[in-house]
C-alpha cells in the first residue's frame, strides 16, 4: 500500500517490487531491483527513508525515518524478518538478520553484520565489516560490542547517550514518559490526514 503523508508520496523504481501487503508511507524511495516483502512497513515520520539498489526488506520489518534522523540504506542490503531500523545510516552490503534492531543516529559501515536479535544502539558507529553476534549489543562511537548479560558495562556507555533526549527531545526524569508519550502521540496524529494512493 502506498500512502501520501504530509504531502509526500513514496517513489518505487520501475525495476523494484513491493508486496501488496507492504506499506510505504510518505517520503520513501525504493531503489532499482530492490524488493519489499509482505507486511514490511517503510514510514517517513518527518524524515525520509531511502533504500538503495538490490536491497531486500523481508517480512514484517519496519524502517522509519525521523525529523532528526533520516534512514539511509546503501546498496545490496538484506533486512531480515522482524528487523526494526529507525533513523540510521546503513552502508553497502550490510546483513541485518531476523529481529535485529538499529536505533536513531547509528551508522553501520560497509559489509557490517548484525546477527539474529542483535542491537545497535543510538549514535553508535559500527565499523566496516564489524559484526554484532546473536543477541549482543553494540553501543558507542566507536562501537563496543557486548553480550546482554553485561548490563552494567552497556549502561556505562549507553546512559550518556541519553535515549530520551536523543530520540524524543525530553530530559531523563521519573516522569519523562508523560511528556514523551504526549509528544509522540501528537506527532503520530499527523497520520490522520494521510491519503491512500495505491492499495
Amino acid at each position: 500500500m502506498l500512502i501520501e503523508h504530509r504531502g509526500r508520496s513514496p517513489r518505487v523504481h520501475p525495476s523494484a517490487w513491493v508486496a501488496p501487503t507492504a506499506t510505504l508511507s510518505g517520503d520513501v524511495e525504493v531503489g532499482p531491483e530492490s524488493r519489499v516483502l509482505y507486511g514490511a512497513v517503510l514510514t517517513a515520520e518527518g524524515g525520509p527513508v531511502r533504500v538503495g539498489a538490490q536491497c531486500v526488506v523481508m517480512e514484517n520489518a519496519v524502517l522509519r525515518g525521523t525529523k532528526d534522523h533520516p534512514l539511509e540504506m546503501g546498496d545490496r542490503v538484506l533486512v531480515g524478518p522482524r528487523a526494526y531500523l529507525s533513523g540510521c545510516t546503513i552502508g553497502n552490503e550490510v546483513f541485518l538478520a531476523t529481529g535485529s534492531t538499529v536505533f536513531n543516529g547509528a551508522r553501520l559501515g560497509e559489509g557490517a553484520e548484525v546477527r539474529v536479535n542483535g542491537t545497535v544502539h543510538i549514535d553508535t558507529a559500527l565499523a566496516d565489516r564489524a559484526m554484532v553476534p546473536i543477541g549482543w549489543i553494540a553501543v558507542g562511537d566507536p562501537a563496543t560490542v557486548l553480550p546482554p548479560d553485561r548490563h552494567d558495562e552497556i549502561w556505562a556507555v549507553q546512559e550518556p547517550l541519553d535515549f530520551p533526549k536523543a530520540v524524543f527531545g525530553v530530559d531523563r526524569s521519573p516522569h519523562a514518559m508523560t511528556e514523551i508519550m504526549a509528544r509522540y502521540a501528537r506527532g503520530l496524529g499527523r497520520h490522520a490526514t494521510d491519503r491512500i494512493i495505491d492499495g
